[in-house]
């Protein structure tokens, strides 16, 4: 009996279980997915729960709701990787063997990497919302909170859906203008990149928007530390932002296994081919989702492209056949601009976030570096597509490589 092993039930983990299933016999491969935790969360909700927009309930469902008939399920810490033996150690010292690994152990925020950061205020008035924890006290401390001097700060790069921290200013716009309260809350976006995003005509369209909605902008702001007493964070170049109430995105790390068992980067990431997504070091083992170190967005939607790549090649893998499968880095990001609005983005590793219509050209719906409701519900709708069509690895009507028809040069 062959055996995949599959470490990590997040989006990607599970998404790859539900393809893999169905190619391989269930007389022939066993499927195993070892994950730590039972509960899957929707974490593009999390966004949303500080504003009341979603509550816990929303972004939470069991994770065995989502694994198909015939895969193994372990709940365990993984201890270590022996690559050279093709075996992983679990927490208990169960040793589980694999002729071919999947790596989708995520990543995790690490507010500990930043001196001060997780201090005294730590969910007083500094908070992060890439957590449930930090999304529900954002949303209690929101409740009562009279306004002053609002910071959202990115402290380095990568992180986890690059777009979600200009969401969140965009919603706290419109959130404390709904209150009646915007003339007490002063929002600056601080961030370690030149402009508003890292693509020069998204960077252009959405650094207008910050400006339309009076939000202002720190740029090149490698941040040192977080200062408690004072109330104030601090950069490398002695730049220094006072806040009230700091929300930040903290570093963000893979998975502590990777250095456990030498296979990660200085992150923990572990290093990709970001073509065929194979380790560059084990030819049996292939990456997904964040825990990679290929260089496009920790998004939910470079996961679900990456899986039809995946899936595409592991099965050239193990039917001995050349890699037909090739990423181009494909990411599609909605994004709430606030007041049932969005815009949306959709680039990959060489082309930028371009103007037009998506997914149809010419028709749409949505469109492309153009604020509109179509966009805000298209966000709207994706939960629903998360949990019932994505997380099952069923087959969605947007191709996995970025296709130009539909955009303006």
């Amino acid at each position: 009996m062959k055996k995949l092993l599959i470490l990590g039930a997040g989006t990607a983990g599970t998404m790859m279980a539900n393809k893999m299933r169905k190619h391989l016999a269930r007389d022939a491969w066993e499927i195993t997915i070892v994950d730590q935790f039972k509960t899957h969360y929707y974490q593009p909700g999390f966004l949303f729960i500080p504003f009341g927009m979603y509550n816990r309930n929303d972004v939470i469902k069991p994770k065995s709701d989502f694994f198909p008939v015939g895969v193994n399920v372990i709940y365990s810490k993984i201890d270590k990787i022996q690559a050279k033996e093709s075996n992983v150690i679990l927490e208990d010292g169960v040793v589980l063997k694999y002729d071919y690994l999947i790596v989708a152990t995520g990543c995790k925020t690490a507010p500990e990497e930043v001196d001060g950061l997780n201090g005294e205020l730590w969910y007083k008035d500094i908070f992060d919302f890439y957590t449930i924890e930090g999304a529900v006290a954002l949303a209690n401390y929101f409740k009562t909170w009279k306004g002053g001097e609002l910071i959202i700060n990115i402290s380095e790069l990568p992180y986890k859906c690059p777009v979600a921290p200009l969401e969140f200013a965009f919603f706290a716009d419109a959130f404390f203008t709904e209150r009646g309260m915007r003339d007490k809350v002063n929002i600056t976006y601080v961030t370690p990149m030149s402009g508003a995003f890292t693509k020069p005509r998204a960077t252009k369209m959405l650094g207008e928007l910050l400006e339309q909605k009076n939000i202002n902008l720190v740029p090149d702001f490698a941040i040192m530390e977080v200062n408690n007493e004072e109330k104030k964070i601090m950069d490398y170049g002695g730049t220094e932002v006072k806040f009230d109430c700091l929300v930040s995105v903290p570093p963000n790390l893979g998975d502590e296994v990777m250095e456990r068992s030498g296979l990660g980067d200085d992150m923990n990431y572990v290093p990709t081919d970001k073509h065929t997504l194979q380790s560059t070091a084990h030819e049996n083992i292939f990456v997904i989702g964040d825990a990679s170190n290929i260089p496009t967005s920790k998004a939910g939607s470079v996961a679900h492209f990456a899986a039809e790549i995946l899936e595409e090649n592991l099965m050239c893998a193990i039917e001995g056949r050349p890699f037909t499968g090739s990423f181009d880095g494909h990411a599609n990001c909605y994004i709430e601009t606030g007041y049932g609005k969005g815009t949306l983005i959709d680039f990959n590793y060489d082309t930028e976030p371009l103007p037009g219509s998506f997914p149809f050209p010419g028709l749409g719906p949505f469109g492309l570096l153009k604020v509109s409701r179509m966009n805000h519900y298209g966000k709207v709708l994706f939960r629903w597509i998360y949990w019932h069509i994505l997380l099952k690895g069923k087959e969605m009507p947007i191709d996995s490589e970025m296709q130009m028809a539909g955009k303006k040069l």
